[in-house]
């Protein structure tokens, strides 16, 4: 259970937090003391790393994981939201075990492409052809060469506390590691300052590109009025849109496109279309997309040995016909809707100085009243909230984000959103000095 005595401040109930943590994963820091002799940090992806050492998984089933202490945790983290169908989804698994039989690359096309895109066509309004990936950030990368090769222009509109991939990170300003892109910026949700900034730029501007809701700035959505105005201005000034719907495309049948009514011109799509294997894709309007086709003279060239991979074309097939169908994607989102509203009625009722934001089966606790519209609405708060939030949950037995953000996954029922709810009751109650 969470320390109950009374702490004068968020740093320090965080510090005792971090030491109850690291005396309950012992196996955990030996086995990062390890790594660190060979990876930088014992890190090979960034986000996963928390201070004291990040605990190490042995295996999930469900909704499930294990970790090599041998504690239990419900994963509410959904893998970032490519934790979709969970960890071990049996239509998923079926299906893979019958092709790892066939081979895993024969360096030549299969049905399987095929099957998949026409799916992803039929799904999402603005995509009338397809290309695959291996990831989001390979698809963001492509979506914006093939806006430049459109337009013949070469910078990118782009909105602060962006993420499109790990070498388009804009949470922080411009990252010394991004993609040498000329890159314009502009406040989110903020459609005169935005419109400003096209009107100066919009004779170099290739591409406008956004999430219609925020992930990584912590599921802050776009508002309808900012989105229909974006694409106004995108339409006027022969701009390509571009929506990252890598995450937000789980949120509805289509993705918020088809639930805003806001159609951008080329889409960007993740993993869980992958049925949650290692999947990127990119799509769009016919004109633009063409330009991809090989079989027309100085078409562009799209390489990616594993873009086509019969295990992540077969995960995907399954995925998508059998187990989130439009169905099953309203269902989760609903339940979303509901937990969300469920959780700021506790803050509400113990007065704490908390709110989720988000959309769906996304959100994100964030530890202030105030109106979030971007990023910045959040920059003074106190970042050790977060952190007491993580470790106490985590001590309860509940995985999320470092950051705060939750995501649903499919085998996520009842029993697991009642112990979200006691659990987050639980810390605004113990935690309620710090919270007002």
């Amino acid at each position: 259970m969470p320390d109950t005595r009374v702490n004068t401040s968020a740093a320090a109930a965080l510090a005792e937090a971090k030491e109850r943590y690291a005396a309950r994963h012992r196996e955990s820091a030996s086995l990062h003391e390890a790594a660190c002799r060979s990876l930088p940090g014992g890190n090979t992806r960034s986000v996963l790393f928390f201070d004291p050492f990040p605990v190490m998984f042995a295996r999930g089933a469900g909704c499930r994981l294990w970790d090599v202490d041998g504690n239990e945790f419900i994963d509410f983290l959904g893998e970032y939201t490519a934790g979709l169908y969970g960890h071990s989804h049996p239509v998923i698994q079926e299906r893979l075990r019958r092709v790892l039989d066939d081979g895993l690359n024969f360096g030549g096309h299969t049905a399987l492409e095929g099957k998949l895109a026409s799916l992803v066509c039929a799904r999402f309004p603005s995509i009338e052809l397809v290309r695959f990936t291996n990831s989001g950030t390979e698809a963001n990368l492509m979506a914006l060469t093939a806006a430049r090769a459109a337009t013949k222009r070469e910078a990118i509109l782009v909105f602060e506390g962006a993420y499109h991939g790990g070498v388009l990170n804009f949470g922080a300003g411009i990252a010394a590691i991004n993609v040498p892109f000329p890159i314009v910026t502009a406040p989110y949700n903020d459609l005169a300052a935005t419109r400003r900034t096209v009107e100066a730029e919009k004779d170099r501007l290739a591409a406008i590109i956004l999430e219609p809701m925020q992930g990584g700035a912590g599921c802050i959505p776009a508002e309808l009025d900012f989105l229909r105005g974006l694409r106004e201005l995108a339409s006027r000034h022969g701009i390509v849109l571009i929506f990252d719907e890598v995450m937000t495309s789980r949120l509805a049948p289509g993705g918020l496109q088809e639930a805003t009514g806001v159609i951008p011109d080329m889409t960007t799509l993740g993993k869980y279309i992958g049925g949650g294997m290692s999947f990127g894709a990119f799509g769009g309007k016919e004109a633009i997309m063409s330009l991809f086709d090989p079989r027309k003279p100085n078409f562009l060239p799209h390489a990616g040995t594993f873009n086509n991979n019969v295990m992540t074309m077969a995960a995907g097939l399954a995925g998508l016909s059998e187990v989130y169908t439009p169905a099953a994607a309203k269902a989760l989102n609903e339940m979303g809707e509901t937990l969300r509203s469920r959780l700021n009625d506790i803050a509400q009722k113990h007065e704490a100085n908390v709110q989720f934001t988000g959309r769906g089966s996304m959100m994100n606790i964030h530890f202030t009243r105030h109106p979030i519209r971007r990023k910045a609405d959040v920059k003074h708060v106190d970042p050790d909230l977060a952190g007491l939030f993580f470790f106490d949950l985590l001590e309860r037995g509940l995985y999320v984000a470092r950051r705060g953000m939750l995501n649903l996954s499919l085998p996520i029922g009842k029993t697991e959103t009642d112990a979200l709810a006691a659990a987050f009751e639980e810390f605004v109650t113990v935690r309620g000095n710090l919270l007002r």
